[in-house]
């Protein structure tokens, strides 16, 4: 299929993030996962308020992270995940659904969510297993799901990517040798004046969950996907009564 102009995608994210703005009954959200993150005593570059004695070669991390943020654009609010396996499209699900759950009494009038994301391998809208949940997540909340691609290579413009130059700013020159030391950085660092909501994901999802393609059939019913911008602006309704 032909990639449309990246001018046409752009156009229909801004004409989609307007909309949310200014309807009082959506809310628009901005998904991402950071790069991945090794930790142990390795120099970061930069510099630290403290001196630091860094690993002087490199080695085997004791593990690596996966920070996954959820920004609310229009409040400012930010929602830090630390996600310690893989970043899947059901993780990316799940940070979802459990964020609902916890503000859903503070939004009583929401009834449409936005999701503003770059076109990721576990959450591009052909990716088979993301968009099965994603039905799944307005079955049983009620919520319409209207997805908001930004184009290829320029996932910079998603607002929750100035959050990470944020992040990396805060813990600058300082090593990341603990689970709880990165956990700590995200805690205190600040977005807008405010600290962020942070969540350890300790649940171990598994990649490469698929579905075959009668199942996915049965899941496109429910996507309505924008003419000429099919892979970018889709729409996922509730379910019709059986």
């Amino acid at each position: 299929m032909e990639i449309p102009q990246t001018d046409a995608i752009f156009e229909q994210v801004h004409a989609v993030n307007a909309a949310a703005d200014a309807s009082p009954t959506t809310l628009r959200l901005s998904l991402d996962a950071k790069a991945t993150v090794k930790v142990g005593p390795f120099s970061r570059g930069g510099t630290s308020r403290v001196p630091t004695a860094a690993a002087d070669h490199d080695f085997d991390p004791l593990t690596q992270v996966t920070p996954v943020g959820l920004l609310v654009p229009q409040t400012s609010a930010l929602f830090l995940y630390l996600v310690t396996g893989p970043v899947t499209s059901d993780c990316l699900v799940d940070v979802v659904a459990g964020w609902w759950a916890s503000v859903r009494s503070a939004w009583p009038q929401i009834d449409r969510l936005v999701l503003n994301l770059d076109n990721g391998p576990e959450n591009h809208s052909g990716r088979t297993q993301f968009m099965k949940r994603l039905v799944e997540f307005t079955a049983v909340t009620g919520l319409t799901v209207e997805l908001a691609y930004y184009p290829p290579y320029h996932s910079k413009y998603n607002p929750v990517e100035r959050c990470w130059a944020a992040l990396e700013q805060h813990w600058n020159g300082s090593l990341l040798d603990t689970v709880e030391a990165v956990l700590g950085f995200m805690r205190s660092m600040t977005w807008q004046g405010r600290h962020p909501v942070v969540q350890h994901v300790r649940k171990q999802y598994v990649r490469g969950v698929r579905l075959t393609k009668g199942a996915m059939q049965a899941v496109e019913v429910w996507l309505t996907r924008k003419t000429g911008l099919k892979k970018w602006s889709v729409e996922i309704g509730a379910p019709p009564p059986t």
